[in-house]
């Protein structure tokens, strides 16, 4: 099967397994990618995140039922620890929404983390462009906690969900105010529980506490598991996304998101051809050598490695 004629078919084998050569990282992929790229930018990328055991997968599923009763082509990326024996993804997202994954308007892929820093949302930049070429009206990523690297991803992600539940208590306070500053909705799941209008009113405190913008994020007290508020939450998503379009805040979210990949995908060809000059020359170990002898220092020994660098790529152009 020619992979870029199965995705332009609508073939979620084919997105399948294009996902699979990026998440190795082929050129193949790549190249398909670039060759279709004139046809992404369609797709609402939505993030989902929160800390563990917030609801995150079931919030995700409930907005899923609703845009598909909306007629809308749905896409999930699950972003799940790695299970350290099988690198693959341990928390098994798919099983929790089976009833989703034989919809054939729906397409959830589970992502490992893998341990790659970095790798990882390189990842699932290239799978939210393959499901945008595939030709989804929106993409969920859900992420499974809210360390650097979730933030790293919902960056990608034009509104931003952050799940909080009734319990946390002092940990409410330690999510950190950079966290606070990426969500754009915030959703108390579990609001059945003890203390949700408590929890939701620490938000709003933290909220007064570090905004500074025009834009205020709403509060919303939900029980995703039983379908309570769900429909007012993809209301508060749809509002988001009108705002920033009125304001233009979207057209400067999408200039500095496209600035961050192409420096990260430059910074990673960086550290490619510098690490196989190693391998080839041994430069980077001789280098570390000299600095450790107290012949160089650091910051020479960096611009050394800059100048093979040039040189290397002269020679190979």
């Amino acid at each position: 099967m020619d992979i870029k004629s199965g995705l332009l078919k609508k073939d979620k084998r084919a997105a399948a397994r294009l996902i699979s050569m990026m998440e190795n990282g082929e050129t193949e992929a790549i190249n398909i990618i670039k060759e279709c790229y004139s046809m992404t930018g369609h797709a609402r990328i939505i993030g989902i995140t929160g800390p563990p055991g917030a609801g995150k997968s079931t919030i995700t599923d409930r907005l899923t039922k609703q845009l598909r009763k909306a007629g809308k082509q749905v896409g999930i990326v699950a972003v799940d620890p790695t299970s350290p024996f099988t690198g693959g993804a341990i928390l098994g997202d798919r099983v929790r929404m089976t009833d989703l994954s034989t919809d054939p308007g729906v397409f959830i892929r589970s992502m490992g983390t893998r341990g790659a820093l970095g790798g990882l949302s390189k990842a699932v930049h290239g799978t939210v462009r393959i499901l945008d070429i595939f030709g989804m009206d929106y993409i969920f990523v859900e992420t499974v906690g809210v360390g650097q690297s979730e933030i790293d991803i919902v960056r990608l992600a034009d509104t931003v969900v952050m799940v909080m539940v009734p319990g946390l208590g002092d940990d409410i306070q330690t999510i950190k105010a950079g966290i606070m500053e990426i969500g754009d909705v915030f959703a108390v799941n579990k609001s059945d529980r003890d203390g949700a209008e408590r929890t939701a009113a620490e938000i709003e405190a933290m909220l007064d506490f570090n905004r500074n913008d025009k834009y205020r994020p709403p509060v919303l007290n939900i029980i995703a598991k039983d379908d309570a508020g769900m429909e007012k939450l993809l209301e508060l998503i749809e509002n988001h996304w009108e705002y920033q379009n009125k304001s233009g805040g979207y057209i400067q979210k999408k200039a500095n998101r496209l600035k961050t990949e192409i420096m990260d995908i430059f910074r990673d060809e960086v550290m490619k051809t510098v690490y196989g000059l190693s391998e080839d020359t041994n430069i980077i170990d001789e280098l570390v050598q000299r600095v450790m002898d107290r012949q160089t220092d650091p910051y020479s020994a960096a611009d050394k490695l800059m100048n093979e660098f040039r040189k290397n790529r002269q020679h190979s152009h």
